[in-house]
């Protein structure tokens, strides 16, 4: 079993800088593929940036340029960057970890950002 804890969310004026960060419980990150996703109500939750076991990052393409996923293995910790937020950036993000073969996923609590003047 692996714990997620999601943290940094807020609220910030458009045009700002928000850093999240995620936790896991131990060491998954050569195993698991990362990666931050976000959800508003009465929405599906969408992809926002994964990342690899090797290292390679994928985004949204309506991220691409504006956030940066980034991860600590010393500390088991994976982060996402945004930078130049916009209100439609406003949602509830989730931390997920997911093995590349088998059927295991997991998911953090959830971390609120909004984007507002």
């Amino acid at each position: 079993q692996v714990q997620l804890v999601e943290s940094g969310g807020g609220l910030v004026q458009p045009g700002g800088s928000l850093r999240l960060s995620c936790a896991a419980s131990r060491s998954i990150f050569s195993m698991y593929a990362m990666g931050w996703y976000r959800q508003n109500p009465g929405k599906q939750r969408e992809l926002v940036a994964t990342m690899t076991p090797g290292g390679t990052t994928n985004y949204s393409d309506s991220v691409k340029g504006r956030f940066s996923i980034s991860r600590d293995n010393a500390k088991n910790t994976v982060y996402l960057q945004m930078n130049t937020l916009k209100p439609e950036d406003t949602a509830v993000y989730y931390c997920n970890a997911q093995h590349p073969i088998y059927d295991i996923n997991y998911w953090g609590q959830g971390t609120q950002v909004t984007v507002s003047s």
